[in-house]
């Protein structure tokens, strides 16, 4: 029997990976949500087995695990845990990758309609007591407007096709893709300098690493067309904020719809709480009781293979730890 712990979750339970790890012959043990590293310290001690959503676990403590085999993330990103240090401990480390791609891509959509017809400002100005179409002008059809993506993997991919149902031009920005991948996909091919100066409406859906910290800042802002529009719903350290909150005040941008931050949640003082021109939503883009159910069983899945000897199939590092498929 091998031991799993959970160093923080957000789901109503546990039940789960509960009864798949007893089924495996493991245990599982969540004793909270642990939030510094003193606590992620406590709780990973003597685990053969992780699952972490959002708490950070320190790189010195993975370089120190022992016997420690697998550290599984619920969720699509990593900048929860140091993969290099993870790999020099000989640690798999695994993500789900596929797990809420119509969601999310739903959720894009979903910012981008309500900042681009105005439903939550005039939802808000309603509310208030006034009865005006002309509260969210101007509004624009959208049929011929511009999309461009930052970042074309499922997410986007997906989000492609949808904005193209409803008339928009796409346009996408992956470095890491070929232009002839992009254009198969459905879009236009564009570097990032020349997405940004054509796009009406610009969607982010890159990984959080150094290279992309703060890539939407003030110069890439001040490249923007006069009101065009910004959504996140990728990490919230892909935006300079301080940069946002200064063009929304000059009027150059139009607004910003967001469902992450760098601070979540964000300074209740926060000017962008009340801008008419922003819409924020808590970092709810996975959320569907189908995503949530599919996340945590494909995160315990990871580690049941891996305390079986077996390579998981979304492990992000088994190439570095020379693993390979039976």
């Amino acid at each position: 029997m091998a031991l799993v712990v959970v160093t923080d979750h957000v789901f109503p339970h546990l039940d789960q990976e509960r009864a798949m790890l007893a089924a495996a012959g493991h245990e599982l043990r969540f004793d909270g949500n642990a939030s510094t590293p003193d606590e992620v310290a406590d709780v990973v001690r003597g685990a053969a087995g992780i699952l972490n959503c959002y708490t950070p676990i320190p790189s010195d403590l993975t370089r120190s695990l022992e016997g420690c085999r697998i550290i599984a993330r619920y969720g699509i990103g990593l900048d929860t845990i140091d993969v290099a240090a993870a790999t020099e401990a000989g640690i798999v480390v695994t993500n789900v990758p596929d797990y809420c791609i119509d969601e999310v891509s739903d959720h894009a959509l979903a910012l981008i309609m309500g900042l681009t017809r105005g439903i939550v400002r005039l939802d808000r100005r309603v509310h208030m007591g006034s009865w005006s179409p002309m509260d969210a002008s101007p509004l624009h059809r959208l049929r011929g407007r511009t999309l461009g993506l930052v970042g074309f993997g499922r997410i986007a991919r997906a989000l492609a096709a949808k904005a193209s149902a409803v008339g928009f031009r796409v346009l996408a920005f992956d470095p890491f893709l070929p232009d002839e991948a992009i254009a198969d996909a459905g879009a236009e091919p564009r570097d990032l300098a020349t997405l940004l100066a054509g796009a009406d409406v610009v969607s982010l859906h890159a990984p959080l690493t150094p290279d992309t910290h703060h890539m939407i800042g003030t110069a890439e802002l001040g490249s923007m067309r006069p009101g065009a529009v910004i959504v996140n719903t990728s990490r919230g350290g892909l935006v300079d904020l301080d940069a946002v909150r200064e063009a929304l005040s000059g009027g150059t941008l139009g607004g910003v719809a967001l469902d992450v931050m760098e601070q979540e949640p964000p300074d209740p003082d926060d000017p962008l709480l009340t801008h008419p021109g922003v819409i924020i939503t808590p970092h709810a883009a996975f959320y569907s009781e189908e995503s949530m159910a599919e996340l945590q069983r494909k995160a315990t899945e990871q580690v049941i293979d891996a305390l079986a000897g077996k390579v998981p199939p979304y492990a992000a590092n088994a190439r570095e730890l020379g693993l390979t498929s039976a």
